[in-house]
Formats: structure tokens, C-alpha cells, sequence
């Protein structure tokens, strides 16, 4: 009997997942943001909530309201509160999970600003907030009901910033809508920063993965005005004020470039419909950083950073892990072997079905030897996700592993025409 109830509901829950939501039966086109804390250290996560405020610009999909890709190692999901179904979820990252897995968060406790955001939704909603175990399943965190009508959602002005459109690819709706923030850019510097902008796009759209759709992207450019040029090196002992607080050394990883001032960085990207952030900053150090829905920011003026960039754009757009394993890191035991990580580009071998199995030819061994026979080929090439054992990668270089090779293996070139197509019906 236990059984027969057990399959029950689960056909029931896949059939309530399979139902199309019509947005307009459920939001309007403006947006809710939920901005909250999350604190604690490598055992623990509180959840803080920090406020609530209407946006204007609802950039995103009106029919892939709900995600179907589990990636992330959080997730929120809006329910409608009446007829309790999932309404809109998103999964995403956050470099609080990224720093309790340093060894500071084993002796002491932080906290980081997150935002959410989803469509703001007509009537009353239940948000709920989960983390992923470190045994791959997700627990709530955090769950409050949310009444549109509520006076203590803000309805506030956007930020006084200027935005140009560098390129247009038609209705946000339909097209993926990308936030390019300007970071130690000067008033004075502006246009260099547009001129930024489009040579970062350009470099992105020499990815096969992205030129297919070159013409489905809407390419924005905001102008967070900074009272200095560049950004923060500690271990070099420069300091400068800048609009978005960005710095190297996160982690005291010298080239390991972000901002944890992410209300900033939603402050700035509320100005222009937009599915994905990428923060541009103005140096000719090397450096940079990506967090799958979080943002993606890096350097504009070394000669590697149009590569660093679409390499963070990676992480930060299509979840894409990093395959390399000998650069240093700050992560202690990032992936536990004994779980498949969520990333599509890497496996431990635990549910590999679930990966690039059926792309790898019948001819080619699994494990598959480093050798150059084998440099061109998907496959099983052990190392990858910062340990050299226990963890394989699709090719054996890709954009994901090192500054080297033209661009993405097969493996995440398909992981992001998913991506987009998600985005863009």
C-alpha cells in the first residue's frame, strides 16, 4: 500500500510540473525582488530577510517560467498560494556556499547580501528558499508568504544610470537579455566602457556555441559611474572607490576578481530587462569570476580577457563547472566523489547516464588516456572540478579547463544551446 501511494504522488507531482503556467494568469510584467542574508559557516545557513521592492522590467521567458535544469546549489521556487503549485523557480549559485567550502569558514562566521528575483505575481505567493546537501538533495531554508498588495514592498526609482543598447535581438521575452555594468569606469570613461562592452559581446559571439543565436541576444550596457578608475588588489595594498566594490584576492586568491556587494550589482541591472548580469572591469590585470545566476565579471584590457570572459560567462550563464585541477584554489573538497555533481560538464562517475555518456563513441576507451590521439574526441579524461583523481571531464581541453583551446568541448557547447533555448521560447 505504502508503495502504491509513494507512486501516486510522484506521478502526481510530475504531472503538476509538466502543466504549462500561462503568465498572465499568474504575473504581470514588472518584477519582485527578495533580498535577504545568508550567514553562517561550514556547517551551518540561516536564512535573513532583508526586504522586498518592485522592479520594473520582467526580461525573462513567459513559458519556461519553471526550471528545469536542477542546477545550482541553492533554489527558489514562488508558489500560488491557493492552489499550491510552483508558479516560477530558479536555481542558482552564490559565493557564500563557494567560501564554506574555505577553510575561514571553518573557525568563523560571515554573512552575504543575495537578491532573488521573479515576476512580480498578482496575488498572494508562498516563497521558498532551498540549499543542496552536500549528499546532492535539496532542504528548505527559508519559506514566507508574499502578498502583492503589501505597502512594504518599495516601489522605488531604479537607479539614476544611464544604458545603451549595443546589440538588439528583439523582444526580452524571447531573446537572452544581458546586463553589462560598467566597474571602475569614470564618468569620463564611458565611452571607452561601451566600446568595452561590445568587444566583450564580440569575443562571446566567435563561441559556436553562442553565434547561432547572435541574433536572439539583447546586449545592454549601464553606466554604474565611478569616482575611481580600476578596482581594489589588497595584497598590492591599492584601494579605490568604485561603484560596484569589486576586488581581487576573494578568497585570498590573487586572481580571483568579484564584488560581494550584490544589492549594488541588482541595483544597477534593474535599469534594463535582463536574464544574466556580467560586471566589466576596468583594469589590465588579469582575473575574474563567474556564479551560475549570480553574475559573471572580469578584466576588459589584458590580452586574455576576452577569453577569461567567455570562460566566466560559463559559469555564471550555463552552470558550467571548472575542468581544470592544478590551478590553486581556496575550496577544501569542493565535490564529494561519492555524489554526481549537478554541473553538466563533469561526473564522478556516480550517475554518468545523466552526462555525456551517449556522446562519447563506441571506439573511444572510458576511462579515455591523455594521449594525442585523443585530443579532439569526447570521451572520459580523469581530472577536472580541482582534484587530479575521482573527477572526469568531456574533452581533454576545453574553455572550461584552460585559456588554450579555441573555445568549449561538444559537451558544454550543448549545455549552453540549452541554455539559450531556455531563454529564448
Amino acid at each position: 500500500m505504502r508503495t502504491f501511494i509513494v507512486l501516486f504522488f510522484s506521478l502526481l507531482s510530475a504531472l503538476l510540473i509538466g502543466q504549462q503556467i500561462n503568465f498572465n494568469d499568474y504575473f504581470t510584467d514588472k518584477v519582485l525582488r527578495f533580498d535577504f542574508m545568508l550567514a553562517g559557516n561550514s556547517e551551518k545557513t540561516a536564512v535573513y530577510p532583508v526586504g522586498m521592492k518592485e522592479e520594473p522590467f520582467f526580461g525573462g521567458s513567459k513559458t519556461q517560467l519553471r526550471d528545469p535544469f536542477g542546477y545550482g546549489n541553492f533554489k527558489y521556487e514562488l508558489y500560488d498560494a491557493e492552489k499550491n503549485i510552483v508558479i516560477y523557480s530558479r536555481g542558482f549559485c552564490s559565493l557564500y556556499q563557494e567560501w564554506q567550502t574555505t577553510a575561514e569558514a571553518k573557525r568563523m562566521e560571515r554573512s552575504f547580501y543575495e537578491v532573488a528575483t521573479m515576476p512580480f505575481p498578482k496575488g498572494k505567493s508562498v516563497f521558498v528558499l532551498s540549499i543542496r546537501q552536500r549528499n546532492g538533495t535539496f532542504s528548505k531554508l527559508y519559506e514566507t508568504e508574499i502578498d502583492p498588495s503589501d505597502y512594504f514592498i518599495r516601489k522605488e526609482k531604479p537607479v539614476n544610470a544611464a544604458f545603451t543598447e549595443i546589440y538588439t535581438g528583439g523582444d526580452p521575452a524571447t531573446s537572452v537579455d544581458l546586463a553589462f555594468i560598467a566597474e571602475g569606469y569614470k564618468a569620463e570613461e564611458m565611452a571607452k566602457f561601451r566600446n568595452d562592452v561590445k568587444k566583450m559581446a564580440d569575443s562571446l559571439f566567435t563561441e559556436p556555441a553562442f553565434s547561432k543565436y547572435r541574433d536572439k541576444f539583447n546586449i545592454w550596457a549601464v553606466e554604474a559611474v565611478s569616482d575611481d578608475s580600476g578596482t581594489d588588489i589588497p595584497g598590492e595594498k591599492s584601494y579605490v572607490s568604485t561603484a560596484l566594490n569589486s576586488s581581487f584576492y576573494t578568497f585570498d586568491i590573487d586572481r580571483y576578481l568579484t564584488t560581494q556587494d550584490i544589492k549594488s550589482v541588482n541595483d544597477y541591472a534593474a535599469v534594463v530587462p535582463h536574464d544574466n548580469i556580467i560586471v566589466l572591469i576596468n583594469s589590465s590585470k588579469y582575473g575574474g569570476g563567474g556564479v551560475y545566476n549570480y553574475y559573471s565579471g572580469t578584466t576588459v584590457d589584458h590580452p586574455l580577457s576576452p577569453v577569461v570572459f567567455v570562460h566566466e560567462f560559463g559559469h555564471g550563464f550555463a552552470g558550467l563547472a571548472d575542468e581544470y585541477y592544478s590551478s590553486e584554489v581556496a575550496y577544501e573538497e569542493f565535490y564529494p566523489l561519492n555524489v554526481e555533481p549537478w554541473e553538466p560538464n563533469i561526473t564522478t562517475m556516480v550517475d554518468f547516464e545523466a552526462k555525456w555518456k551517449k556522446m562519447i563513441p563506441k571506439d573511444i576507451p572510458t576511462p579515455t588516456p591523455p594521449e594525442d590521439k585523443f585530443s579532439n574526441v569526447t570521451g572520459l579524461f580523469e581530472g577536472g572540478g580541482y582534484s587530479a583523481k575521482g573527477i572526469y571531464r568531456p574533452e581533454m581541453d576545453c574553455r572550461m579547463k584552460s585559456n588554450s583551446p579555441k573555445g568549449y568541448c561538444s559537451v558544454c557547447r550543448e549545455a549552453t544551446k540549452e541554455m539559450i533555448e531556455f531563454y529564448i521560447k
